[in-house]
């Protein structure tokens, strides 16, 4: 699978098979995510793997009792330190940049389960507290997500999208520019409106055909 048909073939699944994942897929997992970009390469982030069923239950119940997170093969929570990037980016490496990194260690996990044919979910529901104090986190650092991850027992369909042409602007915002969606390849757009405007033309001349036709 190449990287374009990964992203676009990832979905957020909640339902899973009871079949245990391997250890060689979840390092396969872990890795990717240690791969993701972060600030000053800084990689702030740590992951922690649940696979005890009591502990399992405790989560699902601190992610405001989805239920079906207990169900799960084996859970990744994705915890950051903070204050490793505060004290190279100040306030803004603590409430931005941290998020960032831990967010695209999580993206990078997601894509690489799903290249390994497995089903996983980006959840961030839920009290930190508890599971801070279900995982014995410290109290300094800071819980991103939790990531169930096993086979899926699910067929989503592919939810729509907007438009490049709806969300993209050139050099400010707001600004568009003519033919976009020739600009921005979408040739299956331009192919439409061009069909679209042949047939306005058509009908246009069989009305004026019928009119010159029936004085």
């Amino acid at each position: 699978m190449n990287t374009f048909d990964c992203i676009k073939n990832r979905r957020s699944i909640r339902n899973f098979i009871n079949k245990e994942v391997g250890m060689d897929q979840l390092s396969q997992i872990l890795e990717a995510g240690t791969f993701a970009p972060s600030s000053g390469n800084l990689q702030n982030w740590f992951f922690i793997l649940v696979t005890d069923q009591a502990l399992k239950d405790q989560l699902s119940t601190a992610c405001l009792n989805q239920n079906w997170l207990a169900r799960v093969p084996v859970l990744i929570i994705v915890v950051a330190d903070p204050s490793k990037v505060e004290r190279e980016y100040g306030e803004r490496g603590k409430k931005i940049y941290s998020i960032q990194n831990a967010s695209a260690a999580i993206q990078n996990m997601l894509l690489a389960a799903t290249e390994l044919g497995l089903g996983s979910c980006w959840v961030s529901a839920f009290d930190e507290l508890i599971v801070k104090r279900a995982l014995a986190i410290p109290d300094e650092k800071t819980v991103h997500g939790i990531i169930p991850v096993g086979y899926s027992n699910e067929r989503i369909i592919s939810p729509s999208r907007y438009k490049l042409t709806s969300v993209v602007f050139f050099e400010q915002w707001g600004a568009k520019i003519k033919d976009m969606d020739l600009t921005l390849r979408d040739y299956s757009e331009v192919l439409r409106k061009r069909l679209k405007k042949g047939g306005e033309k058509v009908k246009k001349f069989a009305k004026k055909f019928v009119k010159d036709d029936n004085p």
